[in-house]
């Protein structure tokens, strides 16, 4: 009998769990593989909506719930949540002894636990690398996983070149594309009736889809970008339904809470959900007239359910974007003419840049070309040749 090889998944929001699930079914019907998780992070917070119980919900065990994140954003409360998750994580992965641990993004939870696979000498596989978000210091994370990781699975080729440039072996670079449009190609999406009953909500002639998470790099600070935002908001009709959804826990994130609260509770019009989860995020993105603010979403799934994005500031700042995706300067005047602008688009065709939504089964039958990852341990710096301008 074939001795199944562990492969580790690690997630620790309710976003990145989203674009990992089919990646997770892959690898948990492979006879190869033995799935193994590790939940953390936003996963384990009441306050975010202990979102491990989705996981569970969707048919999955896991295997090591690492508490780490501390009832604080300030930058010293992240610093010790970064500690705390590193040291959990090493013990989570001493107990599980993965033989490879898949990881997507730029959270800083997961580059804790990048750190601990590292000197504990476990391969790497890390999808999402590559991409700039000039905005906030996710960046340098997402490209300090990328020097710690061994397999790179990038959502797109400008993605690749990137992680070329930083000396990774192109051998093992992959452009396979975003996961997250697996999902949309394999869910059945509620339809209108059905989602305002799920959500409790009414929609109305002309509907929004809002997600603003803090901007960890800007001079402006967050809560000024967000009032920006709701005075725009202000200036449309009142007949104009808005879904809020909240943000991560990163500086500042619960300041931006407390500020939808306050602003939902006072129209009826608004409301507020700490966690949609994927089916009732995605209907939602399919039933609204456009999605606003600067969540990674709004480039990376949106497109593909041909809908614009009115994306704010500079968050996002350096990704690839489709053509329905509308930047703006976090500027009241300039949300609110993005706004109409995206209402006056309706669900146009696009190409998204990210993929055709097969990447999960790309991922995983390349992990099952390796017989043996310990061999990816020892890397070197593969030089890139310029080209003279």
């Amino acid at each position: 009998m074939m001795n199944k090889r562990k492969i580790t998944v690690v997630t620790g929001s309710r976003a990145d769990y989203g674009l990992l699930y089919w990646v997770m079914k892959e690898i948990q019907h492979a006879e190869e593989f033995e799935l193994q998780i590790i939940a953390t992070g936003m996963h384990l917070s009441p306050e975010f909506g202990l979102t491990y119980k989705i996981i569970e919900e969707d048919g999955f065990v896991i295997d090591q719930k690492v508490e780490m994140l501390l009832s604080s954003d300030s930058p010293v409360g992240i610093a010790k949540s970064i500690g705390l998750a590193t040291i959990s994580s090493a013990e989570a992965l001493q107990r599980l002894k993965p033989d490879l641990i898949v990881v997507l993004g730029d959270r800083f939870e997961i580059l804790a636990v990048v750190q601990a696979a590292l000197v504990a000498k476990i391969p790497v596989a890390h999808i999402a690398g590559g991409d700039t978000t000039e905005g906030a210091y996710d960046e340098a994370i997402r490209h300090s996983i990328t020097k710690m990781s061994h397999l790179h699975f990038v959502t797109n080729e400008i993605a690749a070149e990137r992680v070329r440039q930083m000396g990774e072996n192109p051998e093992h670079i992959y452009n396979y594309g975003s996961p997250g449009i697996d999902m949309i190609k394999s869910l059945k999406l509620l339809g209108r009736e059905e989602l305002e009953n799920s959500l409790d909500f009414k929609f109305r002639e002309k509907n929004l889809l809002i997600t603003f998470h803090p901007v960890t790099l800007e001079q402006q600070p967050a809560e000024q970008q967000f009032k920006e935002l709701l005075s725009a908001l202000d200036s449309l009709d009142d007949e104009v339904g808005m879904i809020f959804t909240k943000p991560n826990a990163d500086n500042q994130g619960r300041m931006l809470i407390n500020r939808i609260d306050e602003y939902v509770a006072s129209r009826s019009n608004a409301k507020a959900y700490t966690s949609l989860g994927q089916l009732l995020y995605l209907s939602a993105v399919a039933q609204v007239d456009a999605v606003v603010g600067n969540s990674s979403s709004g480039l990376y799934e949106v497109p593909s359910l041909s809908k614009p994005t009115v994306n704010i500031g500079v968050r996002q700042k350096g990704r690839l974007k489709a053509s329905l995706v509308i930047d703006c300067a976090a500027d009241s005047g300039d949300i609110a003419m993005a706004i109409v602008k995206a209402f006056k688009m309706e669900s146009l065709e696009t190409v998204n840049p990210y993929g055709d939504g097969n990447s999960s089964i790309r991922i995983v039958g390349k992990l099952k070309e390796f017989s043996d990852y310990q061999i990816l341990l020892k890397k070197r710096f593969f030089e890139v040749e310029f080209k003279d301008v």
